[in-house]
């Protein structure tokens, strides 16, 4: 059985990473972000707006998160998710994946085809409804990263540089459980 939990802040590399370690290594991939995003799509949202949303409604982080942490019981799975270090307890690596907030805006932005003010009002929006919610509902200080075994900073690195770092961590993480 191995669990991988890998956080981050908005573009600083998670489903990236995520989606090239559930290849290598076999793993489910359970992604709270895309639940948040159809939840989201589903009220007609804009991202910054449903997370002012989900400040009123802590019935939607509660559900994401619930099922994090079910999901954080299977075998061999890859939780990509804001605080997947801290839902899933039990995890045998968990990384948390930062970057300068000009890089991780000009990223999404790139990929996303949308202009870098637009996206800079909607993250900085974001997470700091964030950072309101997670202290509020759970306690949690996202800016204490004592819950990780690896805090990378992916802002001066390579796709390829940080991967190559992430599978070092997995296959250690996999080789201590068997």
């Amino acid at each position: 059985m191995v669990v991988v939990a890998i956080s981050g802040l908005h573009g600083a590399g998670k489903t990236t990473a995520a989606k090239t370690l559930v290849k290598k290594f076999r793993l489910q991939y359970v992604c709270a972000g895309s639940m948040f995003r159809q939840l989201a799509e589903e009220r007609g949202m804009a991202l910054d707006e449903f997370s002012k949303y989900a400040e009123r409604h802590p019935n939607i982080d509660r559900m994401i998160d619930r099922r994090t942490a079910d999901a954080a019981r299977n075998d061999r799975v890859l939780i990509d998710a804001r605080l997947a270090g801290w839902m899933a307890k039990k995890a045998d690596v968990k990384i948390l994946l930062t970057a300068p907030l000009k890089v991780r805006v000009m990223r999404i932005a790139r990929r996303e085809k949308r202009r870098l003010r637009e996206v800079m009002r909607e993250t900085v929006a974001r997470e700091r409804s964030e950072i309101k919610r997670f202290q509020k509902f759970y306690g949690i200080d996202v800016n204490d990263h004592s819950p990780f075994d690896l805090v990378l900073n992916t802002g001066r690195l390579s796709i390829r540089e940080m991967v190559r770092i992430l599978e070092t961590a997995v296959a250690v993480a996999m080789k201590r459980r068997s």
